[in-house]
């Protein structure tokens, strides 16, 4: 029953209309970091699987993709400037480019947000802040507000001054667009999706010792609790969760917070939260429920750091499982057991290196390595079943960009460059036949 339960709360978490086959936003469809795809394959060749077509042209950064309809689009930085680009769906075509701000030539340089599409819209988000509504089909700029300037914006500075730019991808709840500035009055904002107008924003109480005030890296999800929509976010100062339809605070819980960068997206299953972050602070299962005028979150347990950490590759949520990699800027491929925190197996040492960022797709999960090497393992919580790895060509760069798995594709952003592999199994005596399906 909660498992039912679960799927239909993250079924209401975007209001995006989509199409099966579609990844339209941040970590998919529902914001989970799986795919709707069936039909791939479960045994890579030894080189990996074959590469369909590239495209250049993309700009420097780690944005990752969106794929919906027949475009894809994402965010790069090109001659002094930040742009969103979207791109033909076959071949990788430039379709059109359109400045949102300037570029970043600091640490690490260039955009991490993935662009949100909601039918007619593409909402990005750029490192300064710049929050832009574009015309999906000209890329026309319909309105633009700014999280620093318009909400006194920040972001939580590690070390007194270091900071990673403003990285989270726009969330689309019905008619709101909501981001976070990260300020005490702000954390939190929505806007009217048609014109940006504000229609609330989040006043951020005392939440504990732990953390850095200012928005984090992270970006938010949906939950239900006992009929109470809200939004969910990573914070600097922990996890948090906010009345979806007025933006009032309900609950906040600081000991997942460290004093550098909150990246990782909450995974939410039905009215628990799990959350995890790196730099030695550790993973939690907090357990929500409706109270009198509010929601309570109560810590069902909490995993030290050389239990669970996740860097920033995030994590996904199978079978009553979290698969993730661990370890602080390490992406061992770990299981455990969501409901009482119990490891199933791992951590696994393989041939990725640094971080890794994961998506699953039909049973599967794909581990994406800082040195741009690709792992294909199974989504089972027996043992690790490695089903094949290959490294990414030109990868000169830290390969941060989540892979995106829509179609029968796997799309991978590196820098400029973009690589789409056919991942499609075909039977016996099929041809070229695709075999692939979708899940509803």
């Amino acid at each position: 029953m909660r498992s039912r339960i679960a799927v239909w709360c993250l079924l209401l978490a975007v209001s995006i209309p989509v199409s099966a086959g579609d990844w339209p936003q941040w970590r998919g469809q529902r914001r989970d970091g799986r795919s709707t795809d069936t039909g791939l394959l479960r045994q890579w060749p030894e080189a990996g699987p074959p590469l369909e077509w590239s495209a250049a042209g993309l700009g420097a950064g780690y944005s990752s993709v969106a794929v919906a309809g027949k475009r894809i689009y994402t965010l790069g930085d090109i001659e002094g400037a930040q742009y969103a680009l979207a791109l033909e769906r076959e071949g990788g075509k430039l379709v059109w480019k359109t400045r949102i701000g300037p570029d970043w030539k600091d640490s690490y340089p260039g955009p991490r947000s993935t662009p949100t599409v909601d039918g007619d819209r593409v909402f990005v988000l750029g490192t300064e802040g710049d929050l832009c509504a574009l015309d999906a089909k000209s890329g026309k700029v319909v309105w633009k507000r700014n999280l620093a300037a318009d909400f006194g914006g920040k972001l939580m500075k590690a070390r007194g001054t270091y900071e990673w730019k403003f990285s989270e991808s726009p969330l689309v709840d019905g008619d709101r667009v909501i981001v976070t500035p990260g300020s005490n009055e702000a954390v939190l904002v929505a806007l009217n999706r048609s014109d940006g107008k504000e229609l609330w924003r989040t006043k951020l109480p005392e939440l504990g010792e732990r953390g850095l005030e200012g928005a984090g890296y992270s970006s938010a999800v949906v939950a239900e609790v006992d009929g109470v929509r809200q939004i969910v976010q990573l914070v600097g100062k922990g996890a948090i969760g906010v009345e979806a339809r007025t933006g009032r605070y309900l609950w906040g819980y600081n000991r997942v917070a460290n004093d550098v960068a909150n990246v990782a997206t909450p995974v939410i299953d039905g009215q628990r939260v799990f959350v995890s972050t790196g730099y030695g602070t550790g993973s939690a299962l907090i357990e929500l429920s409706a109270t009198d005028g509010g929601v309570k979150a109560r810590e069902a347990y909490f995993l030290a750091p050389d239990t669970m950490q996740n860097h920033h590759g995030g994590m996904v949520l199978d079978g009553g499982h979290v698969y993730s990699g661990t370890g602080h800027n390490k992406g061992f491929p770990l299981a455990v057991r969501l409901s009482d925190g119990k490891v199933a197996w791992g951590p696994v040492r393989n041939d990725g290196k640094g971080s890794a960022a994961v998506s699953w797709a039909d049973g599967m999960l794909y581990y994406r390595y800082q040195d741009g090497r690709m792992v294909l393992v199974e989504a089972t919580a027996e043992a690790y079943h490695e089903r094949g790895s290959f490294l990414i060509p030109g990868v000169e760069q830290f390969s941060w960009a989540h892979p995106v798995v829509a179609g029968g594709r796997l799309y991978l952003r590196e820098q400029d460059r973009l690589l789409v592999y056919d991942v499609r199994r075909r039977e016996p005596g099929t041809g070229d036949r695709d075999t692939t399906n979708t899940r509803d």
